[in-house]
């Protein structure tokens, strides 16, 4: 491996310091906050020169997203493999807890990603739209994939599906790129949107005054949504 030059040194140290600023500013004042020239301050450098370096705030945001999207994504990944391969039970609850803490760990991120600030960079950067779903809705679909090859998911077949709702879960199994009924498709969304409101009323607080730990009414969740695809809760979890 070729060491690096100095000033390509200096350079990957600017571009990691200026991400770290970035996701600071983010944190404590939204996306709106996140200006080339915040960031450029905060680094001690003028935002002409931080401008060179990401192509202007939308290069800025994207940044901060790609990296935000891969720490999210390590995390979901590494709770899964601290499973037994063989437990699916175990493998889908896990992955859906660390998305809970991860999401409640890093509010801000959470927001970026799937919440309140989404809409506002996916308008901006082409192609950011799909990140989470095909990385996220991937790892999850391929546990779903494993169910039904199993023969042990309950799903609707084709002609059950009311016509609107096949066409858009035929949309949204394409978008992940995998190869499974549109009734399959249609328990995984059934899942993830109580999954989401779930993570929704965690991150924002909503019912906290009676909800303060939101890790009872998760677990209850978890296991109706096992009992929905056939399974119970694995005593091996880990």
């Amino acid at each position: 491996m070729t060491a690096l030059t100095r000033r390509e040194r200096l350079r990957a140290e600017l571009e990691q310091d200026a991400k770290i600023a970035a996701r600071r500013i983010a944190a404590e004042e939204g996306v709106e906050g996140l200006t080339v020239a915040a960031v450029a301050r905060s680094v001690g450098i003028t935002p002409p020169a931080l401008y060179r370096y990401f192509n202007g705030r939308a290069g800025l945001v994207r940044a901060l997203y790609d990296d935000v999207t891969a720490e999210f994504m390590t995390t979901v990944s590494q709770a899964v493999e601290r499973q037994d391969p063989d437990d699916v039970s175990a493998r889908l609850h896990a992955a859906t807890r660390a998305v809970l803490d991860w999401s409640l760990a890093n509010k801000a991120e959470f927001d970026l990603l799937m919440g309140a600030g989404y809409p506002k960079v996916a308008a901006s950067e082409e192609g950011i739209p799909k990140v989470i779903l095909r990385e996220l809705g991937g790892l999850f679909g391929l546990l779903f994939v494993r169910l039904w090859r199993e023969g042990r998911l309950d799903y609707l077949a084709d002609e059950q599906i009311d016509p609107a709702l096949a066409r858009q879960l035929r949309i949204y199994r394409e978008t992940i790129g995998l190869e499974l009924p549109i009734g399959v498709a249609l328990l995984m969304m059934t899942c993830w949107r109580q999954i989401y409101g779930l993570i929704c009323l965690a991150v924002y607080g909503h019912l906290s005054f009676s909800f303060e730990d939101p890790l009872p009414l998760f677990e209850h969740m978890m296991d109706q949504l096992l009992g929905l695809l056939g399974l119970s809760r694995s005593p091996n979890l880990r």
